[in-house]
């Protein structure tokens, strides 16, 4: 009896690889499986060569192996696509002649099957049934999900479809490749959601009442996540004209008193660099949703990479504070999410919340969470007449007043200013001001979230955002007593007591999905003595197989 099985779906964009996903995962998870999936496609609407990898298991899993056990290729291209993938004890659904390959081979012309019943579109359906009953999987599930899906002439189809893949899966002998449920996971109603998910939900949790972004894959699922929410949650939703009025529109809704977002991919991040400085000098807070893809320029618009850290930090003139979020799943999307508002509102800071492709597009089983929105605190006052926007405070964070609610004036200014937000070239005021900003910076720190540890002891496998899952199971694989995990998910700035758990290390091997190290550079500023780098940038996230080859290799030469 096996763990956990991969099964992975590929075709071209407009066959029906998300119908296929969308049946299966719904149905492992109503069958009693823990259930993963991820996605990687070509940036077009229809043709290229597309995957889709489901993983299930009776046990939580959360992170995409490369070698798979079951590949279901919807056409040629896909096949070859995906060759690499592919095992002498692979099952290959597919048609006899078309493909050759050290594997097990089950000859089923699908398409063909599907133009039997009168229409080829359910060759999906056919292949979902199939492949759940190669598992042992109850079909009724699937059925029952069916039923919920369609109605008349396409529930009928579908129906016929579901026979056909359940028949050929029983004259194969059924469970050729049997995973049993886990009991408890029929009955608990944990989520099954993407970072996406997370984001949104955690911006409505935070209070979030604007939304305003140009669409930039793959960013934009949070944008139409929110717009469909909107009226149930109050939010306004703005498609801007570009990177730089999606921003400023949110900076003037914060100023207004409300609680905006955008969100966007580097290229755009790239056009929001005088925004963030603008957040920064007039104290106004921002939040930013950063999901990641391969640069520079258009880079590859549909893939993963964590090549943006750097330009988070460091974008935007001038000197001042900003936080830097990056969860590693959709929970801590939700959760980090929620707590960028609540930052940006406490310190009146821009807050940037890193994703990628790979978080953003990926489902995880989540153990279930409350998602209703709060009553969060607002760091608002009512002003006086004389009230001074930048009054100087011992903590460095001028109370905050809002247009119209009191008696003063709320002047803020892209110039130096004094403390009433009157423009100034004093050298002494612009040394009380730019020192109260950065004032900040130890305040923030505190807050610091601290890294996930796991265990303590001589060599560290640090990582950062969308890499959690992956090394976490990497290294459960590795089973090597020598080997602990770092995981950050408060980026920047980082504090001591962050960093605490490293120096306790004697080796440090730091993970990222991207060529330079950027995260790995940063340590270094802190004094961080990295030891070696496992980098990768070719568009794709970190396979668990492929990490855990990388590390043990690595763990070779340490002696």
């Amino acid at each position: 009896m096996r763990s956990s099985v991969s099964v992975l779906i590929g075709g071209s964009a407009g066959q029906g690889i998300a119908s296929i996903e969308t049946l299966l995962t719904k149905g492992f998870k109503r069958g009693g499986f823990y259930t993963f999936s991820t996605k990687e496609f070509m940036s077009r609407v229809r043709g290229g060569s597309n995957t889709t990898l489901i993983r299930i298991s009776d046990k939580p899993v959360n992170a995409p192996d490369f070698k798979v056990d079951i590949f279901v290729p919807l056409d040629t291209n896909a096949f070859f696509h995906a060759k690499e993938r592919i095992t002498n004890e692979t099952f290959v659904v597919a048609k006899k002649g078309d493909y050759e390959c050290d594997c097990v081979l089950y000859d089923y012309d699908l398409e063909s099957l599907a133009k039997e019943i009168g229409n080829p579109i359910v060759s999906n359906t056919i292949a979902a049934a199939f492949i759940f009953g190669l598992l042992g999987c109850d079909g009724a599930v699937l059925r029952e999900i069916v039923a919920e899906s369609y109605t008349d002439e396409l529930l009928e189809v579908n129906l016929k479809a579901l026979e056909i893949g359940s028949e050929l899966a029983r004259e194969n002998g059924n469970c050729r490749y049997c995973i049993e449920p886990n009991p408890s996971m029929k009955e608990n109603n944990d989520f099954f959601l993407s970072g996406t998910d997370g984001v949104g939900f955690g911006a409505i949790a935070g209070g979030c009442n604007f939304i305003s972004s140009y669409p930039m894959s793959p960013s934009t699922g949070v944008l139409t996540f929110l717009a469909k929410q909107s009226r149930n949650f109050g939010i306004c939703v703005e498609q801007a004209e570009d990177e730089i009025a999606a921003f400023q529109m949110g900076l003037g809704v914060w100023y207004g008193g409300g609680r905006a977002i955008t969100t966007t991919s580097g290229g755009g991040f790239a056009l929001m660099g005088e925004g963030l400085s603008l957040s920064g000098i007039t104290e106004t807070p921002m939040v930013v949703y950063l999901a990641q893809r391969p640069g520079p320029a258009t880079g590859l618009p549909t893939r993963t990479e964590q090549g943006d850290l750097e330009l988070a930090i460091y974008s935007g003139h001038g000197e001042f504070p900003r936080i830097v979020l990056a969860p590693g799943d959709p929970k801590e999307c939700f959760e980090l999410a929620r707590k960028a508002f609540e930052l940006a509102d406490a310190y009146q800071v821009p807050v940037i919340l890193m994703s990628d492709q790979y978080l953003a597009d990926s489902y995880f089983t989540v153990e279930r969470f409350e998602i209703d929105p709060i009553s969060p605190p607002h760091h608002i006052v009512k002003s006086d007449a004389d009230y001074k926007r930048y009054f100087l405070t011992e903590e460095g964070i001028s109370p905050r007043g809002i247009p119209g609610y009191g008696e003063g004036l709320v002047l803020v200014d892209s110039d130096e200013h004094t403390q009433e937000g009157l423009i100034t070239e004093s050298m002494s005021v612009r040394n009380e001001q730019n020192g109260k900003r950065l004032q900040k910076f130890e305040l923030i720190k505190e807050e610091a979230i601290t890294p996930e540890v796991n265990g303590d002891r001589d060599i560290a496998v640090v990582g950062w955002g969308s890499t959690q899952h992956i090394i976490k199971e990497a290294v459960e694989r590795i089973a090597d007593k020598r080997l602990s995990i770092v995981h950050f998910s408060w980026v920047y700035p980082l504090s001591e007591s962050q960093l605490a758990p490293l120096q306790k290390a004697k080796h440090l091997i730091v993970v990222e999905n991207n060529a330079t190290g950027q995260f790995a550079k940063l340590l270094r500023l802190h004094g961080v003595s990295v030891d070696e780098q496992i980098l990768k940038s070719d568009g794709l996230s970190f396979f668990v197989d492929e990490l855990s080859e990388k590390i043990a290799l690595l763990l070779k030469e340490i002696r």
